[in-house]
C-alpha cells in the first residue's frame, strides 16, 4: 500500500511542476509581449536605410566630390597653361632665328634696305625685327592648332618631326631663292615663288585650315609691310607691287605654313583646354 508521505510528496511535486510550467508561459507570455513592443518600436531594414540614409551625410559627398574635381580641374588648367607657355616660348625662339638669318641674306643681297641709324651691329638686322617675328610666329603656331581644333578636323598628315625638319629647309630654300635668283622680270620670279610656295603647302600640309590660314597671314603680313615701307621703317629695292616685291606674299604664305606646323607639331599630347563651367 502506498504511504501516506509518498501521497503528499507526489501532490507537492505536481503542484510545483504545474506551478513552474505556469511561470514558464507568463513569463513565455510577457516575453513575447515585450518582444512585439521592441519589434514594433525598431525601424524595419527599409526603415533603417531611410533613416541611415541621412546619417551619411550626403551634402558632404557632393562637396568631397565637388572638391575632388575643383582639384583636378585646376591641376588641368595649370597643365594646359604650362604648356601653353613652353610652346609660345620654343615658337617665339623659332621666329627669332629665321628671322635673323633670313633677313640677313636679304641685306647681304641688297633686296631689304634699312636706315643705316636704326641698323644693329647683330646680323645686320634692325632691332626690332627679330621681336616681331618671334611674336608673329608664337601667334601663328599656336593659331594653327586651335583653329584645327575648332573645325574639328585634327591634321594627320606627315605628323613627325622629320617631315617638319624638312618642311623648315624647303622655307628656307624658297627665301634663299626670292633673293639668289636672277629672272628675266619680277613677274616670272613671283609666279616661281608662287608655286614653290603652292608645292609647300601640298607637300607638308594639305588642309584646307593651312592654306586658308596660309592666305590670310600672307595677306595682313603683305598689308603690314606696305604700310612698315610707306612711312619709310625699311625700303625694298626695285618696288614692282606698291611698295614691296610682288614675291613677298608667297614668302609669308610659306612661312605660315612652316610655323603653323611646328605649332602643329608642338601641340601633340598637349591637353585640351579646359571649359569653364
Amino acid at each position: 500500500m502506498p504511504r501516506l508521505d509518498d501521497h503528499f510528496w507526489s501532490c507537492s511535486c505536481a503542484k510545483g511542476r504545474r506551478h513552474r510550467s505556469h511561470q514558464r508561459t507568463g513569463s513565455g507570455g510577457v516575453a513575447a509581449k515585450v518582444g512585439k513592443m521592441i519589434n514594433s518600436s525598431v525601424p524595419g531594414p527599409s526603415l533603417l536605410v531611410a533613416h541611415s540614409a541621412p546619417d551619411t551625410d550626403p551634402s558632404r559627398g557632393p562637396q568631397s566630390t565637388g572638391v575632388g574635381g575643383r582639384g583636378a580641374s585646376s591641376c588641368h588648367t595649370n597643365s594646359w597653361h604650362h604648356h601653353l607657355v613652353q610652346r609660345s616660348l620654343v615658337l617665339f625662339s623659332v621666329g627669332v632665328v629665321l628671322a635673323l638669318v633670313l633677313n640677313l641674306l636679304q641685306v647681304q643681297r641688297n633686296v631689304t634696305l634699312f636706315p643705316e641709324e636704326v641698323i644693329a651691329t647683330i646680323f645686320s638686322s634692325a632691332w626690332w625685327v627679330p621681336p616681331c617675328c618671334g611674336t608673329a610666329a608664337a601667334v601663328v603656331g599656336l593659331l594653327y592648332p586651335c583653329i584645327d581644333s575648332h573645325l574639328g578636323e585634327p591634321h594627320k598628315f606627315k605628323r613627325e618631326w622629320a617631315s617638319v625638319m624638312r618642311c623648315v629647309a624647303v622655307f628656307v630654300g624658297i627665301n634663299h631663292a626670292s633673293a639668289k635668283l636672277d629672272f628675266a622680270n619680277n613677274v616670272q620670279l613671283s609666279l616661281t615663288l608662287a608655286a614653290l610656295s603652292l608645292g609647300l603647302w601640298w607637300t607638308f600640309d594639305r588642309s584646307r585650315s593651312g592654306l586658308g590660314l596660309g592666305i590670310t597671314i600672307a595677306f595682313l603680313a603683305t598689308l603690314i609691310t606696305q604700310l612698315l615701307v610707306y612711312n619709310g621703317v625699311y625700303q625694298y629695292t626695285s618696288p614692282d607691287f606698291l611698295y614691296i616685291r610682288s614675291w613677298l606674299p608667297c614668302i609669308f604664305f610659306s612661312g605660315g605654313v612652316t610655323v603653323g606646323n611646328i605649332g602643329r607639331q608642338l601641340a601633340m599630347g598637349v591637353p585640351e583646354k579646359p571649359h569653364s563651367d
